[in-house]
């Protein structure tokens, strides 16, 4: 699998217990999310980890379907759905370059901390337009690596070697942007926090065949 399970289950509970780096800037990103969520809605989130933010946004619709590459990281979501109450959540081992979509199901397909893991960020993301309804969202926030991060490169693959890292994946904001537009999105929002090297993208997909 290209989001490197084993590493992800060995690291699930030390990423657990880990605070959010920005919670300011996390915030914002749920609420800037949850706007585009009604009572009925149906969502999916890839790589949704020990899922935080499928709980944070339970409340607001009617259905959440979230997965993970990580068998450990899945058993810890549905640890904090109990003891949360939450039952509007299924969570479930999946790998996204496996998945077959199912078209047009989903009003929002959420991508967070996936996509610079993947092989094929691409493939991912024309998944994500398949499961879509006309007029859905595609929602990810990115890690973005460019410029001297780039020399991290070769640690990362002799990390790799002993299990010690993830695949990784050096891209800019911008071509991940072009990215989706290639998809058929239409980009509605693009931000990136002081400081931060994660970028927050909101893009929906047309509302038809016309538009």
């Amino acid at each position: 699998m290209t989001n490197d399970p084993t590493f992800w289950n060995n690291a699930a509970r030390k990423y657990a217990a880990s605070p959010v780096g920005n919670e300011a800037a996390y915030h914002r990103k749920l609420a800037m999310t949850q706007k585009l969520f009604s009572p009925d809605s149906v969502i999916a989130e890839f790589g949704c980890g020990t899922g935080t933010t499928a709980l944070h946004h339970a409340p607001h619709v009617n259905h959440v379907w979230a997965t993970d590459g990580s068998e450990k990281m899945i058993e810890i979501a549905w640890d904090k759905a109990r003891q949360a109450g939450i039952e509007n959540v299924l969570f479930e081992v999946a790998d996204i370059d496996d998945y077959l979509p199912e078209p047009g199901r989903y009003d929002v397909v959420m991508m967070h901390s996936l996509l610079h893991l993947l092989k094929d960020r691409r493939s991912a993301i024309r998944k994500a337009g398949e499961m879509l309804k006309p007029g859905g969202y595609f929602v990810t926030n990115t890690v973005c690596l460019t410029g001297l991060w780039r020399f991290i490169w070769p640690v990362i693959g002799f990390m790799r070697l002993f299990g010690q890292a993830p695949l990784l994946k050096f891209f800019s904001g911008e071509a991940l942007a072009r990215d989706i537009e290639a998809a058929g999105f239409a980009i509605e929002e693009f931000w990136k926090p002081d400081n931060g090297v994660a970028v927050f993208i909101i893009a929906q997909k047309p509302a038809s065949a016309d538009t």
